[in-house]
Formats: structure tokens, sequence, C-alpha cells
């Protein structure tokens, strides 16, 4: 087993922190979206020492811990490491985010954004305040 240092990891152990935290702790304001809806943490991962041998080979700073099925805990085979963007296109409300059909693709307003360059802000507004059809405000120009 790899030995672990706490100076070397101390972001991967704030990682592991805040999981905890989240899920255990009902004096926090996420622990209702966490603990309080059922997500339990595997009792491996309740010491620093076993999270760090199922996730520490695959971790980089900057990354964040992400669940796979956000409607379950936080083991080794329902979690990954993340960017903050990829964090942000797996949430419980992305499922219920509209989603646009072009050139075969069904995609987000963000997906798109990020896919063709554009604004995610200005092309939001084209599709829902200004009601452009799909293909105009895809297009950077318009028509």
């Amino acid at each position: 087993m790899a030995e672990y240092n706490y100076i070397k990891y101390k972001n991967f152990y704030f990682v592991w922190q805040a999981m905890k935290r989240r899920c255990l702790n009902i004096k926090v304001p996420e622990y209702n979206r966490y603990g309080g809806r059922g997500i339990k943490i595997d009792r491996k991962w309740l010491s620093f020492k076993g999270f760090f041998i199922d996730m520490h080979l695959s971790y980089k700073k900057g990354l964040t811990l992400e669940r796979i099925n956000n409607n379950k805990g936080y083991y080794k085979s329902n979690c990954k490491w993340a960017t903050r963007k990829q964090q942000a296109n797996n949430t419980r409300t992305i499922e219920k985010a509209l989603r646009y059909f072009f050139n075969g693709k069904l995609q987000t307003i963000r997906e798109w954004a990020e896919e063709l360059g554009i604004k995610r802000t200005t092309l939001d507004m084209r599709l829902r305040q200004y009601k452009w059809p799909i293909e105009k405000a895809l297009l950077k120009g318009g028509y």
C-alpha cells in the first residue's frame, strides 16, 4: 500500500472532509442535498486511509469528487474526479434542463454554447427570450 503524506495531499484531504461534512453533519447547509436525502458514504471511506487507497492514484490537483449517479452514494465505482465544468453538467438540475436538437445532437444551452463558441447567456437569450428557431440561434451571426 502506498504511504500517504498529509502535506502533499492537503487538497485531496479537504475533498474527503467536505464529502463527509455534506453527508454526516446535519448543521451544514449542504446536508439537505446530500445526507438529508439519503446519500451515504462507503464505510471504508469514513477513514481517510480507505478513501486514499481507492482514489489517490487518479487524483489531480484542482479536480472535484463527482458521483457518477447523483442519486447514489460515495463509493469507488460511483465516483470519479472531474473539473468543475464537467461536474456542472452532472447535477440533478441538469436532468431537468431544456435540451435542443440540432444536427443529430440533443444538448443543453450550456453544451451548445461551449461547442460553438457562443456565450451561454447570449444563446439563452436567443432561444428563450427572443424565441429564435434553433438553427438561427446556433449560427453566430444569425441567418
